[in-house]
């Protein structure tokens, strides 16, 4: 399968200003300049297939979004190449534009003040969408999500889960080769998070849409993502899809407990007693991360039970949310 989107060797730097403190740090700024060079993409290299759904992952900061704005059009690479669909982004912007789509962050691009349809009609200007399309991908959105009720009703109006639906709704609207989606369910309730995964996984079937997703939530990892690409720092950390990643941490457990009293504190009890695994609780059980290559589930359980009445326990494998959590601190050795 040939590669719609191609990076090799991509570098982005940016100049930035290193500010005094002070009145007089602030005066002497405007008179000399001490500028430093922050390396937000290092050297990264990747090419992802027609169709593909990546999930593009890394802490803050870690350039995520510098790199998919290069892979827009919006920045120009300090050095290396990046094709999209056969464009150079930020040389054929127009054209690029043309064969994308986006939703970023809360950035909507509807029209606040005007029901979706009317949104839906200027977009199918601007992009200029045949008659027969245009009707095309509304009898399936109303197939995929009950967009009926929507289609009248001001922006303003909506809930954020419905504006953000909608917003996904007009990136694929004029049936783009790429659809960038940056945090599409952040701030959302479970069913609408629900709602959306089923969404945008039904558009990359029906249309072949190739979907690059940022995301923190790994409910839509798991659910959306084929292959993972995960960047800390501007490099490259990991390039595969998520069963391999697992295989790396085939040795970690997750051993759960109950027991009385309250649950974060005791787990910040058993975090000091157990300074080489990772310890953490929610309102139900407190989870620790066991490597069996250093100690064995059962001599952590036995070192618990010396302590500590322990009312039930779950034994599980290693979830994706843990992998990634290890790699952001330790990186794939």
């Amino acid at each position: 399968m040939s590669a719609i989107i191609e990076i090799k060797n991509v570098t982005k730097e940016f100049k930035v200003l290193k500010r005094r403190e002070g009145l007089k740090g602030s005066l002497k700024d405007l008179f000399s300049r001490n500028y430093k060079i922050v390396r937000a993409v290092d050297n990264i290299s990747m090419q992802i297939a027609q169709g593909e759904i990546v999930g593009y992952l890394g802490p803050n900061g870690a350039g995520k979004s510098t790199t998919i704005k290069m892979m827009t059009g919006v920045l120009e690479p300090t050095s290396g190449e990046i094709l999209v669909g056969g464009n150079v982004p930020y040389k054929n912007r127009t054209r690029n534009a043309q064969e994308i789509g986006v939703v970023f962050g809360q950035r909507s691009q509807l029209w606040w003040a005007l029901p979706l349809i009317e949104s839906f009609r200027l977009l199918k200007d601007i992009y200029q969408i045949p008659d027969a399309d245009y009707e095309e991908m509304l009898k399936l959105y109303q197939s995929l999500v009950d967009i009926e009720p929507l289609l009248h009703k001001p922006v303003r109006q909506m809930s954020l889960g419905q504006r953000t639906l909608s917003d996904i709704l007009a990136a694929f609207l004029h049936n783009p080769k790429i659809v960038f989606l940056d945090e599409p369910t952040i701030g959302l309730d479970v069913s609408m998070k629900a709602k959306i995964r089923t969404l945008i996984h039904a558009l990359n079937k029906e249309k072949k849409t190739t979907v690059i997703l940022t995301t923190h939530d790994m409910g839509d990892v798991d659910a959306l993502c084929q292959r993972i690409v995960i960047i800390d720092k501007g490099k490259m950390l990991y390039d595969n899809d998520i069963a391999h990643l697992k295989r790396f941490f085939g040795s970690y457990r997750t051993l759960k407990i109950r027991v009385d009293g309250d649950l974060k504190q005791e787990a910040e009890n058993i975090q000091k007693e157990l300074p080489d695994n990772s310890v953490s609780a929610d309102d139900e059980w407190i989870s620790v991360l066991v490597d069996e290559e250093k100690a064995s589930v059962m001599d952590v359980l036995g070192c618990l039970q010396k302590k500590y009445k322990i009312r039930d326990m779950q034994l599980e494998e290693i979830s994706s949310e843990e992998v990634i959590k290890k790699i952001y601190e330790e990186g794939v050795q």
